[in-house]
This record gives structure tokens, sequence and C-alpha cells, in this order.
């Protein structure tokens, strides 16, 4: 029987360009959260490195083996389930943005590689993720005492096929580290959110990286957690801090007997893959 109530933490921090000095930041605050209850934490896309390219490749020389580390000695001694954000991985002179997991005793139990990049041409910006990152080929759900969740990072958020695919192998709440900009968040953040998570009928929790001011990539921040039936149910500004919510999961089955979108789905007809 998995638990019914999630004490969550979304760590809102901002990456400084120095490495120990974002650990550091980010150890403290995990610390913080679970002396305030929480029992699951969420880091940002990128917690580690700043989201800029001309980064992306520096960090990942020193290897992404000891973030990956520290991740998961964090986990384990703060007893937090832990989704790591996401860091530049190296795997076979490929770089990828990779979202790690590790259960409260410290283990890995799942990888995230970011399945869509960010290539864009907005007016006033263009960002190819493509020039520096390989794209991830999987869905990625996981096994814990909340029930079956699910991972994504940022730009994959426009893509509902693959919340689809989540949702129908059971995710019950999926996590979103994510740095949308100064342009898309206004836009499309809270809008994109709150459509993935009531076209589920389930948890949406992202976890934005708060706004460094006068950086070449700025972050739109605004941390938000929305409920089955899309409404948002915490949610903050754009500068550093720590965000809680507490997740009734039975509102899950609640949304989809009273609504129940998600349970008349024609897989006859249409379907995504599981």
């Amino acid at each position: 029987m998995s638990e019914q109530t999630m004490h969550l933490a979304v760590l809102q921090l901002r990456t400084e360009t120095d490495y120990e000095a974002t650990m550091d930041k980010a150890h403290r605050m995990l610390l913080a959260a679970a002396r305030k209850g929480a029992e699951v934490a969420v880091l940002p896309e990128m917690f580690s490195c700043p989201y800029d390219r001309a980064y992306f490749k520096t960090f990942a020389q020193r290897g992404h083996e000891e973030t990956v580390s520290a991740l998961s000695a964090w986990a384990k001694e703060t007893g937090l389930l832990l989704i790591g954000g996401s860091v530049p991985e190296c795997e076979d002179g490929k770089l990828y943005n990779t979202c790690f997991v590790f259960d409260e005793e410290g283990k890995q139990i799942a990888k995230h590689r970011k399945v869509h990049l960010f290539d864009v041409d907005l007016p006033g910006m263009r960002f190819h993720e493509s020039h520096t990152f390989t794209p991830g080929d999987a869905v990625t759900t996981f096994e814990t005492r909340f029930g079956t969740l699910g991972a994504a990072i940022c730009f994959d958020l426009r893509f509902p096929e693959l919340f689809r695919s989540m949702a129908v192998r059971g995710a019950k709440v999926i996590f979103l580290p994510a740095q949308f900009n100064m342009t898309t968040g206004p836009a499309h953040w809270e809008m994109s959110l709150r459509s993935r998570a009531v076209d589920n009928e389930l948890f949406l929790v992202a976890a934005a990286a708060a706004r460094y001011e006068g950086f070449s990539y700025e972050c739109w921040g605004h941390s938000t957690v929305v409920d089955p039936y899309g409404s948002v149910i915490a949610t903050c500004d754009e500068t550093e801090q720590i965000l809680y919510a507490a997740l009734d999961l039975n509102r899950i089955d609640e949304v989809r007997q009273q609504l129940p979108t998600f349970l008349h789905l024609r897989r006859d007809v249409y379907g995504v893959t599981e």
C-alpha cells in the first residue's frame, strides 16, 4: 500500500558560476527542507552548472560523477527521496542533460535524459541545445513508497505525448526540473504546466531555477505545483527560496471519478507507446 500524502520541497536555487558555492548552497537547502518535514525534494534543471553553452562542456569535463555522488550522499543524509534537478552528464564522448533520482537510502533509482532539446529562434533570443547535448530516448518512470512517479526536463513539457506515456505507465506525480526564460516563462510556463496536469489528471511539480539577474540566460523562476484538476496549489516568485506543498494523492482518483477523461482513453482509436 503506497503512502497517500507526499510532503514536498521544491528548491528554487540560483546557480552560481562557482561550482563549490552552488553545491554547498544546495546541500544547506536540502538540510533545511528535511528539518521542515519534507519527504521529497526537487532541484532545478542544470542546478550545478550555469545554463549557458560557455559552461556546459567546461563543467562536464570535471565529470558528472562528483555531483551524482554528492546527490546520493545528500539523499541518504537527509532521508529524502531526491529528484536531483539535472546536470551535464558525459558518456562515450556524448553530453546529456540528465536528471538523476535517488531514494531515501541514497540509491540511484532512475535517470532521465532530456528527450526534447531546446532549439529556438525567438525574438531577441537564439538558443540551440543540440549544438552541445545529445537527446535522450526513454520515457522515465520509477517506483517509490508513494507509488509510480515520473520525470521530465524543461522543454519536454511542450510534448504532451511524453507526459501521457508516463501517465499510462501509472505515474501519479511528474517532476519537471526546468529553466524557462524571461520570454517563454511569462507566456507559457503556468499554462503548459496546468495543461499537462489536467490532460492526465495527476500532480505536476515544476522546479525552476531562481533568476540570476544580469547573467546571459535569466530563468523565469516561479516554481509551481499543480493538482490533477489543473489548479495551482503552490507557486512563488523568481527569487531563491524553498517552496513547500503537501500532495494528497487520493485527489487523483477523486478527479478521475468526477471527470473521468483519463479513464476513458480510446486506445483502440489512438495511443502512445508505454
